[in-house]
Formats: structure tokens, sequence, C-alpha cells
């Protein structure tokens, strides 16, 4: 006989928090939003922590270089999307990790015999306009001097002119030796008021760069999210097919935690995904699992070796997958469900594995009551596509601004490795939609404001990090009537476009 659940399963729009007693400490500026990214054992601490709480979803339409780093500059992850091949996914994550760092390896190089046009062939490749001079042109080899554009005039010098003609020399460099900290660096990049400082060892040979844009961004962007090497942390997605190929080459490009991508992570698929893993890399490579919705499915993928568990299935804006295969549950009751879960598997063994609450965010105090319900951080699709970092193209729609959104699970995506497709290559039925979404600016301005609220709100509870909120928080359920009462009623709005009569 089926099992059947006593009471229905909500979503956190049926939902509010309680205020509770407010101290003077509890301001904006002294809630911390820190939040675990992968398991730890009780004592300890986890090896990789956000400044933020939240991750970009796995999407073609989300998640790409461009985002991840916009993203790691305000604290949080991008889990770079699976549904492209091996090289690009690769080449993605490559171009995130060299674009910010303390000590940069230089990946434009080029010998002194070849030519203005090879100059420019490099930069329209890497983007970048510092280009370093070797015997070799190799990033290790012997430097001989430096091209940026203020060395060369496209207008007025033949395509041939060889680099050893208008490069700055080594004689004419500053410069300095291996063994140097950042902060030095950083001293000498002001003191010659120089853009880049090459780094050299004791045969002259180039080791890094330190670039006065990163010292720059890192004043403008406090909460970055860094590795031990001063790069930005990245995310990847993986799949459950071609697993034994992709991660190796995943983390050797630097990827710094990966997770399956799947809508359903109840499954022997990635059970052997992870005992992969685990056989191959210990623990060294960290990976979540998922999606799972209720207790029985958390403590799979926790004994299975995840180092975090995704949670939701079907509630994503683009996600129709209950209405398609009549599977999922609301995103409020299985959050609540599987954190519980979490604390008791953490209680019994001491090891504590953070939860992702993935999908049924449609406001930002959605957010704090997905963390209050124990949830350590949230992935988010919809809200990440709307800005100008997403890798979908804006439109002018009916004099609206909007930018294409589409589901993995949808025949644009075309994702072979997470869902079976037809002969003709396509599903034999979607579980997303192909959309737009309203376009909504930077990044930078939206992530500050939906955080200020979720910060705002913690204050009102009387709460300055995750951890307190989730464990002193008051949260009830609300009716229908009360939903709408909560928003503005019985009034007549505005049009803030039109014109005042005369």
């Amino acid at each position: 006989m089926a099992f059947y659940f006593n009471e229905p399963s909500r979503t956190f729009n049926e939902y509010l928090l309680v205020p509770g007693y407010s101290s003077k400490e509890c301001k904006i500026e002294n809630v911390s939003l820190k939040a675990p990214v992968v398991k730890f054992r009780k004592g300890e601490k986890s090896e990789l922590t956000m400044n933020i709480p939240l991750v970009s979803a796995i999407m073609q339409s989300v998640s790409d270089d461009r985002m991840a780093i916009a993203l790691a500059k305000e604290g949080g992850i991008s889990f770079i999307f699976a549904s492209q091949s091996i090289e690009s996914q690769v080449a993605m994550i490559k171009r995130v990790k060299s674009h910010k760092a303390g000590f940069v390896k230089s990946d434009s190089n080029i010998r002194p015999d070849q030519t203005l046009r090879d100059i420019l062939d490099l930069k329209e490749k890497s983007g970048h306009s510092t280009v370093a001079v070797t015997d070799d042109g190799t990033s290790e080899g012997k430097i001989l001097g430096i091209v940026t554009s203020r060395d060369y005039r496209v207008s007025r010098m033949s395509m041939d002119t060889k680099v050893s003609e208008f490069m700055t020399p080594f004689s004419s460099l500053v410069y300095a030796n291996e063994g140097i900290t950042l902060s030095e660096a950083n001293d000498m990049l002001w003191d010659h008021k120089l853009n880049a400082l090459p780094i050299i060892d004791k045969n002259d040979r180039l080791v890094y760069f330190v670039f006065r844009k990163d010292y720059d961004s890192h004043k403008a962007n406090p909460n970055e999210l860094l590795d031990s090497g001063k790069r930005y942390v990245v995310g990847a997605g993986i799949n459950t097919r071609d697993y034994a190929e992709r991660i190796p080459a995943l983390v050797e490009a630097g990827a710094d935690v990966l997770c399956i991508d799947s809508s359903e992570g109840f499954s022997e698929w990635q059970k052997e995904t992870l005992s992969y893993v685990r056989e191959n890399f210990g623990d060294k490579v960290k990976i979540g699992a998922g999606n799972v919705i209720d207790k029985e499915g958390f403590l799979f993928l926790a004994e299975a070796g995840a180092d975090f568990v995704k949670v939701g299935i079907g509630g994503g804006s683009i996600c129709i997958t209950r209405e398609q295969k009549g599977i999922g549950r609301g995103q409020a009751t299985a959050v609540i469900e599987v954190a519980a879960a979490r604390d008791e598997y953490y209680e019994k063994t001491g090891i504590y594995i953070p939860i992702c609450s993935d999908g049924g965010i449609v406001y930002d105090y959605h957010m704090t009551l997905a963390l209050a319900m124990g949830a350590d951080f949230i992935m988010l699709g919809r809200y990440f596509a709307r800005f100008d970092e997403s890798p979908t193209n804006k439109l002018n729609i009916n004099g609206n601004y909007v930018k294409e959104y589409w589901g993995e699970g949808s025949n644009r995506a075309r994702n072979w490795q997470r869902y079976d497709l037809g002969g003709d290559g396509k599903l034999s039925f979607e579980e997303g939609v192909d959309s737009y979404v309203p376009y909504a600016g930077p990044l930078k301005d939206n992530i500050t404001l939906s955080l200020n609220k979720v910060k705002s709100t913690m204050c009102n509870c009387g709460v300055i990090s995750i951890e307190e909120l989730q464990q002193n928080t008051k949260i009830t359920l609300v009716s229908a009537t009360s939903i709408v009462e909560g928003g503005a009623h019985d009034v007549i709005l505005k049009d803030t476009t039109a014109s005042p009569v005369r």
C-alpha cells in the first residue's frame, strides 16, 4: 500500500517570520551571511565557506564564466553548466581562475619575432591587453619585454611590424624577484604607477604577473571569494554519464567544488558517481549531490559520500516536472524535513552536511525563510538570469527589456547528459520551458539590495548570523487571507507613468 503524508506540502509563500527581541547589536553592518558549502566534523570548520549564502544554478541560461566572476566578487559561487562539451566547460573554468589572482600565470605570451598582427589576434583571443614577450613565447620563457596597448598604434603601423620593434624591453621594465609578498608587490605597483608588475626568477624567466586592476577590484569587492592562490572560487556541474572523463578535466582546470546536475538524486547513478570520486580523489575533490526532498533521500546521499545535498524537485520557475510527471514536493516542506534529517545525522555521526535549497524562491524574503528553515545556502536560476552577467540575450519586447531564460529540461537545452533524447535529438517530453524574465540590470546592485533585505529581516528577528537564525527564529503558517493582507490592498495605486491633469 502506498504511503501517504498526513500534511500537505507547503511553499515559502505560506510562511512568515515572527520578529524577536533586537538588541543594539542587531544592525545590518553586523550581520554575517557566511555559509558552509561542504561537510565538516564537529569542532572543525568547513574547508569551503562562502561570504554570502547564494549560488547560481547549473544552467546554460544562467552560469557561465562571466556569471562566475561576478558572483565570486560578491562572495558566492557559480556552478558552470555541464550541458556542454568537456573542453568548453574546462575553458570557462580556466577563464575564471585566471581572471583574478594575486600572482597570475601569464596566459598572453609571444615571441619577439612575431608581429603586430599576432599581438592583435592574441588580444582578441584572451581579452587581455598586457602581453609578455619571452624567448620561446611561453609563460615560463626568459622575459625579453612587455607589450601593452600603449606600445603600438594600429592606424600608424604595419601589421607585419615585429614585436621586438615596439615592445617595452626588459632593460626598461620595473620588475620584482620571485619570493616577494603580494603586499610588497602591490606597493611597487603604486610606487611606480604601474598597471602590471612581472615577477621573475633568478634565471630571468617569467613566473607571474601582479596586476593593479586586481588590487583595485579587491578594494571594491571586500566580500570576494578567493582560493588559497587568490583566485576566484568557481564550481562546476557534472552529470552521471561522462563523469569519469569530465571530473578529472575539471579538477585539473581548477574547479573548487563540483555538483551533480540532476532533477532527482535518489538514484544508483548518483551513488556510482560519488563512489568514483571517493575512490579516485578521496576527500580532495568536493562534490554535492541531489536533488532530494525527504529524509530518506538525504540519508542515501549522505552515506554515499556527498559533501552537500541539494533539496528541491519541481519548484523552479521554468520547471514543469510536477505537472509533467506528478512528482515533487512544496519547497518549504522539503527543506524543513531534510534540514531535520541533516541535524539528526550530525548528532549521530558528528558530521555536518550542508544543504542547498534549490527552487521556490519568488520574493527576496523567501531567501530568509529558506535559511531560517535550515538551508545553509540557496541555489537560484531565475534570480540570476535577469542580470547583465547572465549568458543570454537581452531583448526589447513590446517596449520592455527582458532576458531569455530556459530550463535544462527544455528541448532548447538539448541536455543529453541529463535526459534521454529521441532519435531526432529532441526530448520525448519536456520538463522545462523556454521563457523570458524581466531584465534587472547589473548583478552587484541587485544582490546588494536583496541581501540587505535579508540582513534587515534577521535584525528584526534578533539574530546576526545564519546559525542564530536557524536556532532562534519563530516561523508561522499564514492563511490565504493573510497573504492578501500582506500586500497593498483596499487602495488605488498611483500610475507613476501618468501625466498630471492641468
